[in-house]
């Protein structure tokens, strides 16, 4: 039954990942002017970093619990550590970058936070496979 937990919640790990991506930020972005879309998003992203990556921790010490400690244990290790890089260490930089209207420094740091965003997802995926 725990390992099932486990399955459940890495599954909705990639659900809110996924409604996020695919939906709220697009939305928020077409809908709201720049000014509020900013500040929307720097709202709700440490939420969003920080959900995933309490739940993701779950998973882990979920792995930990039952020694499984294969190669999806490192997946989900990467993942949690990956959240809290993005959330601790990158975003601040984004929006430090922005608010300074460093645009180069701004578009890579955001490129790299996609890029571990979908570097996530997979493995995410290749836990649910």
């Amino acid at each position: 039954m725990t390992e099932q937990v486990s399955i459940y919640l890495t599954a909705m790990i990639l659900g809110i990942m996924l409604f996020f991506s695919f939906v709220i930020a697009p939305v928020v972005f077409t809908t709201l002017d720049e000014d509020n879309a900013r500040k929307f998003i720097r709202r709700i992203f440490p939420f969003y970093y920080n959900v995933n990556l309490g739940i993701s921790l779950i998973v882990l010490l979920t792995f930990i619990f039952l020694n499984n400690l294969g190669i999806d244990f490192f997946f989900i290790l990467a993942i949690c550590l990956l959240f809290a890089i993005s959330n601790y260490l990158l975003m601040p930089l984004i929006n430090k970058y922005r608010d300074e209207k460093q645009d180069n420094k701004f578009k890579y740091s955001h490129f790299i936070s996609v890029v571990i965003n979908f570097v996530q997802m997979i493995l995410l995926g290749l836990l649910l496979i």
